[in-house]
């Protein structure tokens, strides 16, 4: 029944709610349910930006629906069990926190950043747009996904903000061998993991000898290892690899 009334307020034409009572009621569910990854200003944090007027999976009122109603397919907004009025109230208030776009001000030089990225070594763990390792987060749209802010949090405070996709599994089996590496799946018999050394891989729960996660960030914080200009050259490099946007 709450698919069929989606649907039909997915292919309403016009939002009823973008009145000042209904950004009201959104502005109210935002900050209750959204701003925890957008920021109670909708400025972004481990969720991107929504007050630059720029939306990545479209920027119809429908798109925006759409979105917040059935989340986005290979990133973190996950779909909402919100009725269809209260998901049009959101769409009117991010529609008014976007109404004057604010790109934020990157002070930094982006073409630097990317020079610092490869000689710092980050590349040796990130992939940015099919180059580089895979012992991080892939980078290749990080600038869509996350604030200026977080990325240079990132980069001096790493373990601040750790996704459980990227804890570390390190298992030792019987036979002696270590494994570390991303933990993928799991179940009573056996986990799956993305090995460091050897690339996709199932252990078996009866091999192991001793097995533990570590919640903390693999990388090492950057804090005393770049001048105030370096991690705002990087900083600008980061928020410039966006996703292409949707054409309506």
């Amino acid at each position: 029944m709450f698919l069929v009334a989606a649907g039909c307020a997915f292919g309403q034409a016009v939002n009823t709610q973008a009145t000042p009572a209904g950004r009201a009621a959104g502005e109210k569910i935002f900050r209750s349910h959204c701003a925890s990854c957008h920021g109670v200003s909708g400025a972004g944090g481990t969720g991107p930006n929504l007050t630059t007027g720029v939306f990545y999976h479209g920027s119809t009122d429908a798109d925006l629906y759409r979105n917040i109603s059935q989340g986005i397919e290979g990133t973190a907004m996950p779909d909402q069990f919100f009725n269809g009025v209260q998901i049009w109230q959101i769409v009117a208030y991010v529609r008014w926190l976007s109404a004057t776009p604010v790109r934020p001000k990157l002070v930094g030089n982006a073409a630097h950043g990317a020079e610092l990225f490869r000689q710092k070594g980050c590349s040796d763990c990130h992939l940015v747009r099919g180059e580089g390792g895979v012992r991080g987060p892939d980078l290749s749209v990080i600038g869509s996904q996350r604030a200026p802010a977080y990325l240079r949090e990132s980069i001096v405070e790493p373990g601040a903000h750790v996704a459980p996709e990227f804890w570390v599994a390190k298992v030792i089996t019987k036979d002696g061998k270590n494994h570390s590496g991303f933990l993928l799946n799991q179940d009573s018999y056996a986990i799956q993991m993305l090995d460091f050394a050897d690339g996709l891989r199932m252990i078996q729960r009866a091999d192991f000898k001793d097995f533990g996660i570590d919640r903390g960030s693999a990388m090492p914080s950057y804090r005393d290892k770049l001048s105030a200009a370096e991690l705002d050259d990087l900083t600008a490099f980061l928020a410039s690899l966006e996703r292409p946007r949707e054409k309506n």
